[in-house]
């Protein structure tokens, strides 16, 4: 097996020490997409006290993980792992790799990029193997991957390819890939980077003095529940309501962005295509009109309820059940009912 045409994923480490969930949902994504190829998935992991990785890794079917453990690579700074990742990466010569959408992988994937001179695609929302043939020369470029995401605004999907450049780049938000186990007993190897032999002292001129860590209470991902108010609410004290409502419900509060410019709530309760996606087994919809920003973060909700005055809006047409009627009005009959 070539291992110059390998899918890569770069797998993010938490403060705790474990693999962030975005790199596992990557690395879902990833296996199939070896498979696909008849190639091996590789992961790569740059942090501090790296203990049992591979019991989190290899079970969602890593055929190698690439480690890199040294005290320098924890917290994250953007030199010491740009170094690493990009002296692996010349070495290997992956055909694919994959890294989150998230404040990290945004800092990371274009200077990757840029340094190894190949195609980069951010904020994808589907990938896919494909073929290509050029109209002009009727050149086929063969296992291409196709980088889908929503463009000009969210009004078309374009598909994006990168025939000549290796390795083909793209990042992806967290909770867009479905995080799925491969085989629970799968077992592949551990390969250490020198680390030494990638990083100089001028890597590492920056040194963190103090760090603070500020806790988050927002937990929209992994909620089962979600209630989401959109700018049809009306003001900032009605969508307050909705807290009380998703205390009834044992849920979690989510937002449109309309509702966010217009300071109803905090921006880490966005959901769509520029906050969050998540996959609720129960999502309502108050006052959401159904723009395919916010579709794009929502739509595979095992249970969609919408309460929305128009009964055209286009969150209805995904809707399971749909209210028509005013949120200001239905959403206080909704709570009596369940306070009774």
């Amino acid at each position: 097996m070539d291992i110059k045409n390998n899918v890569f994923v770069y797998c993010e480490i938490t403060e705790e020490g474990l693999v962030a969930d975005i790199g596992l949902e990557l690395l879902s994504k990833g296996r199939k997409l070896a498979n696909e190829l008849c190639v091996q998935l590789e992961a790569i992991v740059l942090g501090n006290n790296l203990k049992n990785i591979d019991k989190q890794l290899f079970p969602y079917g890593v055929d190698v993980i690439n480690i890199a453990e040294d005290e320098r690579l924890f917290p994250y700074m953007t030199l010491p792992h740009f170094e690493v990742i990009t002296h692996l990466l010349k070495k290997k010569q992956p055909e694919i790799l994959l890294l989150g959408a998230s404040s990290v992988g945004r800092d990371l994937a274009p200077r990757i990029a840029s340094h190894l001179r190949c195609g980069l695609t951010a904020d994808c929302t589907a990938l896919e193997i494909g073929t290509h043939t050029e109209n002009k020369t009727g050149k086929v470029y063969q296992n291409l991957l196709y980088q889908i995401r929503p463009a000009f605004g969210g009004n078309i999907i374009a598909t994006i390819i990168n025939p000549e450049t290796r390795p083909q780049m793209a990042t992806v938000r967290e909770g867009v890939m479905k995080r799925e186990i491969y085989q629970a007993d799968f077992k592949g190897i551990v390969e250490e980077i020198a680390v030494d032999q990638c990083l100089s002292d001028k890597d590492v001129l920056v040194k963190m003095v103090k760090r603070e860590i500020e806790k988050h209470h927002i937990n929209i991902k992994n909620a089962s529940i979600i209630v989401a108010g959109g700018y049809g609410m009306g003001s900032k004290e009605n969508f307050h309501q909705l807290f009380d409502f998703a205390d009834l419900v044992g849920g979690e509060v989510g937002a449109t962005r309309a509702a966010v410019d217009a300071g109803f709530t905090e921006p880490g309760r966005q959901i769509g295509q520029t906050g969050i996606t998540v996959r609720p087994k129960l999502y309502f919809a108050f006052g959401i009109s159904g723009a395919i920003q916010h579709l794009s973060g929502m739509e595979e909700s095992s249970k969609i309820i919408s309460v929305n005055i128009d009964p055209n809006a286009p969150i209805n047409s995904i809707a399971d059940y749909t209210i028509v009627g005013n949120v200001n009005d239905v959403l206080p009959l909704m709570m009596n009912a369940l306070q009774n």
